[in-house]
């Protein structure tokens, strides 16, 4: 994970000191260092910085109320040479508080807590991600592989040994079999009604005998087939009304 950061401090000499610190982990990039909180607001601003060590006897602002003062909030690691701070800095959810002067051991804990903190929060968009990506397969179609909604799919048709899938946006042909994809699709939305076609249930419009209409298509339900699609499709259409 490659981090970046800022730094601070009106003091040159503790700058120097944390730059250094940091010089020992190749993931972790300075960005920039302010002798002034407010000089700093610009590059917060971006919403990029993961990360800002910070004084709090600061000119013009007190770095904790620097903190309150901001919309983007990266992770804030207190650096200063007074501990009576520190329960105030920790009630606005700063990750660590770093005494001065810091050694390099306490230095690399602080270090641990970012990288754990950053990896959590890594982990929780990448799961909000995959659950607001709409459901989805991919097929190879014409040597590239084509992202299909399943909410798109109309039904697939078997061609021997290819499929041919007809959505919403239109059909695609791809070197699969019937079996094979009807097993990726979710059973609760698409049903095998023939040797040669697989339908998703909710696009069906009407069935008339051994027919079923799905999009523009005439489709038939084979023999084997007909009594447990037939009650699929019904039990579907009447949840709808409900």
């Amino acid at each position: 994970m490659n981090i970046k950061c800022i730094i601070i401090d009106d003091e040159p000499l503790a700058v120097e000191v944390i730059e250094s610190f940091l010089q020992e982990f190749k993931n972790i990039q300075v960005v920039d260092t302010f002798k002034d909180p407010i000089e700093a607001l610009s590059i917060l601003e971006r919403g990029d910085i993961d990360a800002v060590f910070l004084d709090i006897n600061l000119p013009r602002m007190n770095g904790l109320e620097f903190l309150k003062s901001l919309n983007y909030h990266p992770q804030a690691i207190i650096t200063t040479a007074y501990k009576e701070y520190a329960l105030e800095s920790y009630e606005l959810e700063v990750l660590d508080y770093l005494v001065k002067p810091i050694s390099f051991n306490r230095f690399l804990k602080s270090i641990n807590k970012l990288t754990a903190r950053l990896i959590s929060i890594k982990k929780n968009e990448l799961s909000v991600d995959i659950i607001q990506q709409p459901a989805h397969v991919f097929l190879k179609v014409d040597k590239k592989l084509v992202k299909i909604l399943l909410s798109d799919i109309l039904f697939i048709e078997s061609l021997k040994d290819y499929i041919r899938v007809s959505t919403l946006e239109g059909t695609f042909l791809s070197h699969k079999s019937l079996t094979s994809i009807s097993e990726e699709l979710p059973s609760e939305s698409f049903i095998r009604i023939h040797k040669s076609y697989t339908i998703a249930i909710d696009k069906v419009k009407s069935i008339e005998g051994n027919l079923v209409e799905v999009g523009e298509k005439r489709i038939p339900i084979g023999r084997n087939y007909a009594a447990h699609a037939k009650q699929r499709i019904l039990k579907n259409k009447s949840n709808l009304l409900k």
